[in-house]
């Protein structure tokens, strides 16, 4: 029985997808330890990430082999196949796209075979110069179309020089988000783009070394917490033991995206645990957005930090109103269209005698486009709460992002056409109120200047060319 991936919306309604992160990645270099099986509960942790393919490659020090499928990390993997993957190291890579097709050759980890050796890549984030790499490239080089792709092509086609060298040469001249494990036949590698957009993890083993895109991976195989890896750095991970090199200068703009909803709540950024972060949120949100009710309730699982501080915040008692349904995941068969008429009731159900009569506060994480709120308060209406305030853990999501999340374009979401007002009147709630981009900001004690806030401000760290991004920016161009 596969469990549901803890989202909403997303898969009951092809309309309101939840934002997705481009993928989740993992790297072990540990001789004598049984690297595809701490890669498979490495992805395991890192699911929430991307749930559309999976996949492992792994090196015994001659040749790198890879395995990759269509579906979840416990759908693509099973005993028999990682008992075949073995070495003593390894990547892995659960994908949601942002460029590319969701199709079987454009699973990840990628492969490249030259005369000098293997490299296989994997990758989360997103870049913005994509064409312009791909140019580099002979024609009929490039089989898939993800910007990892051309990556792993152009890191693999130079082999005059050492896998190290070729990175270190290559890096600077990328644009966008990257975190990057990648290896050839006896080393592992990683890298993070000098904005450091997307999370990275370094940790210790008894035997080795782990390299994950969140912490939250990093305790599910045992390994200890080393530091986070630095914007801008290369690692390079062998029987010497870990080196850093710094191919461009750190300029952090970390994702504040990862803090409302990407992030997994048991993992740490910055020194500071996404929990904690959170539930300060909703603290906040109650400050900003205070309302007479007499219960608090989130939409689980992603509004449930959140009510909780906005609970302690208020003083109105926090209870649980709406029971999900854990066994609905992506993979769950398409509804009829009578079944759809029920919409969210596949995935959630009120407690009729918990919110009955009650003037409830209804905590999310954010609203895309307003379809899964907007079914939520009429269930709730319907099952009798007298009133319904929302209440949002982000500011309002007015513009897309280009550097791994799949937001809707500006056009379809919600708050980049409607102020709060109208889409208070959109949802059919009492009041709205989303936490300020300053409250949000304080949260997680990093300065703005250390953050990338563009979905909320508009104000992109890495300047865009928008005739050169988009995620079929590669099909188009073929």
């Amino acid at each position: 029985m596969l469990k549901g991936d803890g989202r909403l919306g997303h898969d009951l309604d092809p309309r309101d997808r939840a934002p997705q992160d481009a993928c989740g990645v993992f790297g072990v270099w540990a001789p004598g330890e049984d690297v595809s099986k701490l890669t498979y509960y490495g992805l395991y942790a890192l699911q929430h990430r991307g749930q559309e393919s999976a996949g492992i490659a792994v090196s015994e020090g001659s040749r790198i082999l890879v395995y990759k499928d269509m579906g979840l990390v416990a759908q693509v993997f099973d005993e028999s196949v990682l008992g075949t993957l073995r070495g003593h190291l390894a990547i892995g890579h659960c994908r949601y796209s942002t460029t590319g097709s969701s199709v079987w050759e454009n699973a990840q980890p990628t492969l490249s075979s030259t005369d000098g050796g293997g490299l296989a890549l994997a990758h989360n984030g997103n870049l913005i110069n994509t064409p312009e790499l791909a140019m580099r490239l002979p024609t009929g080089v490039i089989r898939a179309t993800t910007d990892t792709e051309v990556l792993t092509s152009l890191l693999a086609h130079d082999r005059t020089k050492s896998i190290e060298d070729a990175a270190a040469e290559l890096l600077p001249q990328v644009k966008g988000a990257y975190s990057l494990v990648f290896m050839d036949e006896k080393t592992l590698y990683a890298a993070r783009d000098p904005q450091g957009i997307r999370p990275m993890v370094l940790g210790r083993l008894e035997r080795g070394w782990v390299v994950a895109s969140e912490t939250a991976a990093l305790d599910i195989v045992g390994a200890s917490f080393v530091r986070e890896v630095e914007p801008g750095e290369l690692l390079t991970i062998d029987e010497q033991g870990v080196r850093s090199r710094r191919f461009a200068l750190a300029e952090p703009k970390g994702c504040l995206f990862e803090y409302v909803y990407l992030a997994r709540p048991d993992t740490t950024i910055a020194g500071r645990g996404v929990q904690a972060t959170r539930v300060e949120v909703g603290r906040r949100l109650a400050r900003e957005h205070p309302v007479e009710a007499d219960l608090v309730i989130p939409t689980p699982e992603s509004g449930t930090p959140a009510a909780i501080g906005y609970a302690e915040e208020s003083g109105i008692p926090y209870g649980q109103g709406l029971v999900k349904n854990s066994y609905v995941g992506r993979t769950f068969i398409q509804p009829s269209q009578t079944i759809r008429q029920l919409g969210i009731r596949l995935k959630l159900n009120p407690l009729r005698e918990v919110i009955a009569g009650k003037r409830l506060v209804v905590v999310d994480d954010s609203i895309v486009r307003g379809n899964t709120q907007r079914a939520i308060v009429k269930m709730l209406r319907e099952a009798g709460a007298v009133e319904v305030h929302v209440r949002i853990s982000s500011p309002p999501v007015a513009w897309p992002c280009f550097y791994g999340i799949d937001f809707a374009t500006k056009a379809e979401l919600i708050a980049g056409s409607k102020s709060v007002e109208e889409i208070c009147a959109s949802l059919g709630a009492d009041s709205l109120g989303f936490i300020s981009l300053e409250g949000l900001t304080d949260a997680t004690t990093l300065p703005a200047e250390r953050l990338c806030r563009a979905c909320f401000d508009g104000k992109y760290p890495i300047p865009i060319d928008r005739d050169n991004v988009g995620k079929f920016v590669l099909e188009a161009k073929a």
